[in-house]
C-alpha cells in the first residue's frame, strides 16, 4: 500500500510543468483518493482529512453510474490538491509499518504452528516455555490430530484449530 504522494513542482521557477506533468500529478492524487475512500471508516478516522474530503468520501458510496462516479473521483483528486499531503503521506506510512508488523507476527505464528507438528515434545516445550499459560492438553491433542490429517492427506481443519489456539495464547 506504500503510496507515493505527488509533489508538485515548484511555480516560482522559470519552467512550468508540463502537462503531461500536471496531468500525471492529478492522477495521483486522484488514485490516492480513491485509496482512502476503499479503507474502512476507522482506517479513515486516522488521516486528517478536511470536511469537503470527508463528505466527498461519504458521498462515494451513493454514487451507483459508472460515469458519475468516474466524474466523482475526478472532483475527490481535485479536493486532495487542497489537503495536507504530507500528513496524509505520514499516515499511509503508519498504516504500512503496522501492516508489516501484523504480517511478521503472523509469519511466525505459521513457523511455530508447522515447528509443533514437525518436530513433537521438543517444539511443544519450547513453546511451552515461551508461553506457560497455553493450555497443553488441547495443544497437544491438536498437534497429534493435526499430524494425522498431514499423513492421511486430509484438509488441514486441526492445523487451522493448532493456529487458533496459538494465536489466541500469543495474544494476538
Amino acid at each position: 500500500m506504500t503510496q507515493d504522494i505527488p509533489t508538485f513542482s515548484d511555480e516560482s521557477s522559470d519552467e512550468r510543468p508540463s502537462k503531461s506533468q500536471l496531468k500525471r500529478e492529478m492522477h495521483a492524487l486522484q488514485a490516492l483518493g480513491e485509496q482512502i475512500i476503499a479503507m474502512t471508516p476507522t482506517e479513515r478516522a486516522r488521516f486528517p482529512l478536511s470536511e469537503d474530503m470527508l463528505a466527498a468520501v461519504e458521498e462515494t458510496s451513493r454514487i451507483r453510474s459508472h460515469e458519475g462516479r468516474r466524474r466523482h473521483m475526478q472532483y475527490v483528486g481535485k479536493l486532495m490538491r487542497r489537503e495536507d499531503l504530507e500528513a496524509i503521506q505520514a499516515v499511509f506510512d503508519e498504516v504500512e509499518q503496522e501492516k508489516r508488523h501484523r504480517d511478521l507476527a503472523f509469519h511466525r505464528l505459521e513457523k511455530w504452528r508447522d515447528r509443533l507438528i514437525e518436530e513433537g515434545d521438543d517444539a511443544v516445550e519450547a513453546f511451552i516455555e515461551e508461553h506457560p499459560d497455553v493450555d497443553r492438553q488441547a495443544l497437544r491433542q491438536l498437534i497429534r490430530n493435526a499430524k494425522n490429517e498431514r499423513e492421511r492427506g486430509k484438509p488441514p481443519a486441526n492445523a487451522r484449530k493448532l493456529f487458533r489456539l496459538i494465536r489466541e495464547t500469543a495474544g494476538l
